[in-house]
């Protein structure tokens, strides 16, 4: 379970919430159920509209990554292509054929039994590349319909509120029906921005993070595969992955400051 998407989830709710009681308001203030509709319902139409039925699909399945626990060792990976790169050497690149089918990621899988049926070196990097691309497709397109969410979400609050000033502008002879309008009004756009900054947006933004790391391993693999294949010594291909980690989080640490 991912914690800090929990956590921050409640911490902005409650400060929302408190912020709305420090001005003498209270949560029920907030319950619009018109609102809610206009908001949720036209976000929900919109991209709906925007996507393929596979893309939204696969929008469903990624979100579990962003409270789930998503692990990537990287020292993991790094030394179960050490021992293969090790039992190449001892017994020949054939007897890696037995341990594909234990191996513990899909990508590496294909790769050990690519290089032990003998594929040509460019086919087999040809194959982890499009497998890869495969991944990293889905999860970006994944990660495209929680951020267009958070795009339209604001959009259909302002919607709401020039909805909700209609009725107030329809009813101004009768102020008993005032409140209720300029409520909705107002409400739908604390919805819109509510929806956007503190769940659609950080939903996209939490699985671009997550599977960075995990495409740095898909990429470690498919350079420790190659490897096996060239015949490196496993001391090198082992030297040379630690460093490709070391230059990934040196480049991820520059570029986020």
């Amino acid at each position: 379970m991912d914690l800090t998407s929990i956590l921050g989830f409640v911490i902005g709710t409650a400060m929302l919430l408190g912020g709305q009681a420090l001005e003498g308001g209270n949560a029920g203030q907030l319950m619009q159920i018109t609102a809610a509709m206009i908001v949720f319902g036209g976000t929900a139409g919109a991209v709906i509209v925007s996507f393929p039925a596979s893309q939204l699909a696969d929008a469903f399945i990624y979100l579990k990554d962003v409270y789930g626990s998503l692990k990537v060792d990287f020292e993991e990976i790094i030394g179960e292509l050490t021992q293969y790169a090790t039992k190449a050497r001892r017994e020949g690149i054939i007897a890696l054929e037995k341990d594909a089918h234990s191996a513990s990621d899909s990508l590496l899988q294909l790769g050990l039994e690519a290089v032990a049926d003998g594929v040509d070196p460019a086919l087999v990097k040809e194959m982890l590349e499009t497998q890869f691309g495969r991944l990293e497709e889905r999860v970006n397109n994944a990660s495209k319909v929680w951020e267009s969410a958070g795009a339209y979400s604001p959009t259909f609050g302002i919607i709401g509120a020039v909805m909700g000033l209609i009725q107030v502008m329809q009813n101004l002879s009768d102020p008993t029906k005032l409140g209720a309008g300029i409520a909705v009004a107002f409400v739908a756009t604390v919805y819109g921005l509510y929806a956007a900054n503190l769940v659609l947006i950080p939903f996209s933004t939490k699985i671009k993070t997550k599977y960075a790391k995990v495409f740095v391993k898909k990429e470690i693999i498919i350079e420790g595969i190659l490897s096996i294949q060239a015949g490196e010594s496993p001391a090198l291909i082992e030297r040379k992955l630690n460093a490709y980690v070391l230059d990934k989080h040196l480049s991820n640490k520059t570029a986020t400051e």
